[in-house]
């Protein structure tokens, strides 16, 4: 990759604890990677409400393993697991629900003006 195109990660952990905006406010990210395939593609924006309720089959933030990651949790019968939606990634199993750092309530594609979908 050139200068140009070369993308940087900005953990979100600095944005809930350094911003300005209240830790209750949504906010915005670019969704990286192939692991929310077909239903999100890599640059699309999701908007994320930190104080969103979590539950079977949301699509949240989560914080597990020292890191924030995008996936979709839902309930077993053994617990709770983080899921990709693209089955080359792993799930991940998790204690319960409190890994949800926020919600995602909208996805926006920044390339058709028009497109988004609401997930509330």
């Amino acid at each position: 990759m050139n200068a140009r195109t070369e993308r940087k990660t900005i953990p979100i952990q600095d944005i809930n604890e350094a911003s300005n905006c209240s830790s209750a406010e949504p906010y915005a990210l670019m969704v990286l990677g192939d692991s929310m395939l077909p239903e999100f593609a890599e640059g699309e924006i999701i908007v994320v409400e930190p104080s969103g309720l979590v539950k079977d089959g949301s699509y949240v933030v989560a914080f597990v393993n020292d890191e924030y990651i995008f996936r979709q949790i839902v309930k077993h019968d053994d617990g709770w697991m983080l899921e990709p939606l693209n089955p080359v990634y792993e799930n991940i199993p998790v204690a319960d629900i409190d890994v949800a750092k926020g919600v995602v309530i909208m996805k926006k594609n920044p390339g058709k003006r028009s497109e988004q979908k609401r997930y509330i």
